[in-house]
C-alpha cells in the first residue's frame, strides 16, 4: 500500500498493514468486541492488503509478526472524515466518522493475533 501523504487538513496517524484475510478477520473479531478502540480501515485496490490507521508513534514499537507499520515519513499520515481515502491506491473499509480515527494498537495487536490463530486453525482442517 503507498502511504504518500495527501495534502488534506487533519490528524496525524500510522498505518499498520495486513494481508488482506488476516485484516478482514481482525476487523470481525474488533467489531465482535465492544467496538472500543477501533479505528479507521482502509484496503488497497488490489484488496492485497488493509491498513488500520493507528496513532502516530506506534511504529516505534510496532513488532507483530507478518505486518508493518509504517510511520509515513515521520510526518503521520494526514486524514480527513471525509469520502476521500488519504493514500493513493486504496480505498476506505470503514471510513472516519463510522469508527473512531484510529485503532488503539494494543487492541489491534490482540485482534491480529486472534485472527493469526484463527486463520491457522481453519487451514490445518483442509
Amino acid at each position: 500500500m503507498d502511504t504518500s501523504i495527501s495534502d488534506s487538513p487533519c490528524d496525524a496517524c500510522d498505518v499498520v498493514t495486513v494481508p488482506t484475510r488476516q485484516g478482514l478477520e481482525a476487523v470481525d473479531i474488533l467489531r465482535r468486541g465492544a467496538g472500543e478502540g477501533m479505528g479507521s480501515v482502509l484496503h488497497d485496490d488490489g484488496c492485497d492488503t488493509l491498513g488500520f490507521l493507528v496513532p502516530p508513534g506506534t511504529a516505534a514499537a510496532w513488532d507483530v509478526p507478518g505486518s508493518t507499520c509504517t510511520e509515513t515519513d515521520g510526518r503521520g499520515l494526514r486524514v480527513v472524515p471525509a469520502p476521500e481515502p488519504p493514500v493513493e491506491g486504496s480505498d476506505w473499509l470503514l471510513p472516519p466518522g463510522e469508527a473512531d480515527l484510529a485503532t488503539d494498537p494494543a487492541v489491534l495487536r490482540a485482534a491480529l493475533g486472534e485472527a493469526a490463530r484463527l486463520i491457522r486453525a481453519a487451514d490445518s482442517c483442509r
